[in-house]
């Protein structure tokens, strides 16, 4: 059987998640509003095939919700230029990316969700 395939990947969000979601905001104290706001994920799926499960609020077979709800609401579209060096990876190379991307970009300043 062939080893999936993952990737992790940068959707962009609009500034409205920062005013309008409590959980958000507190999570990014060092957030100066100049930059954007992010979410970072990890998919074995393409990830421009992720972020429309996301936005169209997809289920599983299970009638599980696929989507993050933040992204679902203030997601806008890909980031490339922030991850695509980093694909493609393994399972685990993707959970441990996933967080050290989400953790560096916070550290530049940009407002980040992850998970």
């Amino acid at each position: 059987m062939a080893k999936r395939i993952y990737s992790v990947y940068v959707v962009e969000l609009s500034k409205r998640v920062f005013t309008e979601n409590r959980r958000f905001r507190e999570a990014n104290p060092q957030f100066n509003g100049v930059l954007e706001c992010l979410y970072v994920g990890m998919t074995s799926k393409r990830p421009e095939e992720r972020l429309k499960q996301h936005l169209s609020g997809a289920l599983s077979k299970k009638g599980a919700n696929l989507a993050s709800k933040i992204v679902q609401k203030y997601g806008m579209y890909l980031r490339p230029s922030l991850y695509h060096h980093l694909n493609p990876l393994t399972r685990a190379e993707a959970i441990q990316i996933e967080e050290e991307l989400a953790k560096e970009l916070k550290r530049k300043r940009y407002a980040v969700w992850w998970g």
